[in-house]
């Protein structure tokens, strides 16, 4: 006996996803789909195809109850078997009546399908019913249970004799394919609008709120005055005294330890020493008696030799007259060179006493000088070491501005004073040596003062020079300023002089008149600008280009005050 039928109703809300598991676990091989009226469902071809290659897939028989007008050339273009009944012949519809190209277009979908199942199952006997396909007794049994349901079945009355005789006739308008619109597209279309919306507003503010800048640039009228102050630096003080121009001071000190090594350049001849004899005579009779102690130094051509015992003389008196011949009034003494040399072995000749200008001396032959040479550290030698590390004072007026700067002084390098260098030598002098390392350790003072008390003096120095109501002072000079001491009491309490260029110029209050320009136009804004006193001209710029007022965002308004050429004011 043939296998029955199953016959499957499908709701008007079920999805094609729905329709095809329900054919899927059908059991039988024949399926009977009753479609509700208006089954937008099977509308579409796509939707049909899908439906007829599941069918073929599963080696079932699909037969569509329907009697929509609109879903027969459908089913007609996949090749579905379609009955207005349960009790009807099931038909292949014609296929829809479209132009050539989509004709074609159809056939090849048609014809693709057929490829892909070449096996596939025998067509449906058309003479037959869907009753007598699955056997009378099953149809039967079918008929009397559906019997009541073909009412929701059969119940558009629309004509489809032409389709069913395989001729052409008009499509029926309300069989037509009913437009459903697309949610999904119309939610994307929303979000991009609402997201253009937004993006144009975070532009807007970005290009008129954020990016707008403006720049004023203002010259003005200046003049210079040069003072010079006279002032006390006084670690002692405390406060500025305006009275006598006494400013705090701080002081800062930097010890300073440099190193020289130097040759060793003095001579001494350790040779033996020449000796002789000398006789000292009175030259005149200014003194009755003189005596030249032992020791006294007696000199001839630069050498000097020494005495060695003590020398008497007397004047001698002949009548009532004083003889003044060194041959009455003599005295012989031994003498030994100063210092060793062949050099002192001298020939006979006369000698200079040291201390006594009444007396003369006659030597003998100076004997005995021998040389030996040796090298020995001089004065000189040590001196010209000390002078070096002594002549430069760079190293230490750079500490010692650098220890001022840091603790905010402004330094006064001419308040600069160094204590006496302390000197250590590796030898000392007279030493027989080649070379020696000379150590000289100095200790350096520097004062400092505070840049606003100085800025209080000149202030108070120029204050007549000025007009104060429209002028305030830009620059006090102070950077290149000169500063002289005149009195140095001590390393911690100097006179000085200053002398500075103060520049003043227009009195303006750049905090207010940002406010005063926000939101204005380029014109109102030179207007404004234009009316203070001392200015000379404005310039106002904006950016980016599009700007054309000046932003209401103080922060981005940038006021630039140039001064003109000073004028001068003279000084006092």
């Amino acid at each position: 006996m043939a296998d029955t039928k199953d016959t499957i109703y499908i709701d008007v809300d079920d999805e094609i996803t729905s329709i095809i598991d329900k054919v899927r676990t059908s059991k039988h091989k024949i399926i009977a789909l009753v479609l509700p009226k208006r089954a937008a469902t099977l509308q579409s071809i796509v939707n049909m195809k899908l439906l007829k290659r599941t069918s073929e897939e599963d080696k079932k028989q699909l037969v569509l109850i329907t009697s929509e007008a609109g879903l027969l050339p459908l089913a007609g273009a996949v090749g579905l078997h379609v009955a207005k009944t349960l009790q009807s012949k099931p038909a292949i519809p014609p296929p829809p009546d479209v132009p050539t190209g989509k004709e074609a277009f159809v056939e090849d979908i048609a014809n693709e399908e057929e490829e892909k199942e070449p096996d596939e199952e025998p067509d449906i006997d058309s003479a037959k019913t869907v009753g007598e396909l699955a056997g009378e007794t099953a149809v039967a049994a079918a008929a009397t249970k559906q019997a009541p349901l073909e009412e929701m079945i059969d119940v558009d009355n629309t004509e489809d004799e032409p389709a069913a005789k395989g001729k052409k006739g008009k499509k029926d308008k309300k069989g037509s394919k009913i437009k459903i619109p697309n949610f999904d597209k119309f939610r994307l279309r929303l979000f991009l609008g609402v997201l253009a919306f937004i993006l144009l507003i975070v532009l807007w503010i970005f290009a008129f709120k954020i990016l707008p800048k403006a720049t004023v640039t203002i010259q003005t009228d200046t003049v210079s005055v040069n003072p010079t102050v006279s002032f006390t630096a006084n670690t002692a003080a405390t406060t500025v005294d305006s009275s006598k121009n006494v400013v705090p001071a701080e002081i800062k000190d930097v010890k300073e330890t440099g190193t020289q090594n130097a040759q060793a350049t003095g001579q001494k001849n350790n040779g033996n020493k020449a000796a002789g004899k000398v006789t000292l005579s009175l030259t005149d009779c200014s003194q009755a008696q003189v005596n030249v102690p032992a020791g006294t130094a007696v000199t001839t051509n630069g050498l000097t030799f020494i005495t060695q015992n003590d020398a008497s003389m007397s004047r001698v008196i002949v009548g009532n007259t004083c003889k003044n011949d060194p041959a009455d009034s003599s005295a012989t003494v031994n003498v030994i060179a100063q210092v060793g040399g062949s050099n002192y072995n001298v020939a006979p000749t006369s000698y200079a006493v040291a201390g006594f200008s009444n007396v003369s001396g006659q030597g003998n032959q100076m004997s005995g000088g021998t040389d030996n040479v040796i090298t020995i550290l001089s004065q000189a030698d040590v001196d010209g070491a000390k002078a070096k590390l002594t002549a430069s004072t760079t190293q230490a007026q750079t500490d010692l501005e650098t220890a001022l700067k840091k603790d905010n002084e402004l330094p006064l390098v001419a308040t600069m004073v160094a204590d006496t260098p302390v000197v250590t030598t590796s030898a000392n002098v007279g030493d027989q040596v080649s070379s020696v390392t000379v150590t000289v350790v100095s200790t350096y003072h520097m004062l400092g003062v505070k840049q606003t008390d100085l800025e209080g003096l000149l202030g108070t120095a120029v204050k007549s020079q000025i007009n104060t109501s429209k002028q305030k002072i830009s620059d006090y000079g102070l950077s290149s300023a000169t500063f002289a001491s005149t009195a140095k009491a001590s390393a911690t309490n100097q006179n000085l002089t200053m002398q500075s260029t103060v520049t003043a110029g227009a009195l303006i209050n750049t905090t207010d008149l940002k406010k005063q320009i926000a939101g204005k136009k380029e014109g109102d804004v030179k207007q404004l600008i234009n009316a203070l006193p001392s200015v000379q001209s404005v310039n106002v710029s904006y950016s980016p280009f599009w700007v054309s007022q000046t932003t209401h965002n103080t922060g981005h308004i940038t006021i630039v005050v140039q001064q003109a050429q000073a004028k001068s004011n003279g000084g006092n």
